[in-house]
């Protein structure tokens, strides 16, 4: 019986790094993006979870989405994963090219486990004058 996992962390940055001793680099920790048009283009971002607490064998979705008209900017596919202990814990890396967004505002960062909204937060779209 597999026992659900909780969602340690989740976080939203510029590039994630591992060093040779295995420990992850998380680096520019942010929660808005500017811009100076729309739509928008974001070359890269990166969202790192951390999964712990469960056993059993799980998937991990994740979704941006415009809170102005619902619609999906990006969606992962399925990604699975295993804790084979309650003590083990397994961090997923997903990296998100060329973003395109629509309009300034609020997006939600939408975390999935088996088809399960965990987690969500925001992320601003703010347009900046030149």
């Amino acid at each position: 019986m597999d026992i659900k996992p909780n969602l340690q962390f989740s976080v939203l940055c510029d590039d994630v790094r591992r060093e040779d001793n295995g420990k992850f680099m998380l680096l520019g920790l942010f929660e808005a993006i500017n811009a100076p048009t729309f739509p928008a283009r974001h070359s890269s971002l990166f969202v790192a979870n951390r999964w712990c607490k469960g056993e059993g064998n799980f998937t991990q979705r994740i979704r941006i989405v415009n809170t102005k008209d619902k619609k999906i900017v990006f969606q992962t596919e399925d990604q699975p994963f295993e804790l084979k202990d309650i003590d083990g814990h397994h961090t997923l890396i997903s990296r998100f090219n060329n973003l395109v967004f629509p309009d300034p505002g609020k997006y939600w960062v939408e975390i999935f486990l088996n088809g399960e909204l965990m987690l969500n937060y925001p992320i601003m779209l703010k347009e900046i004058k030149k």
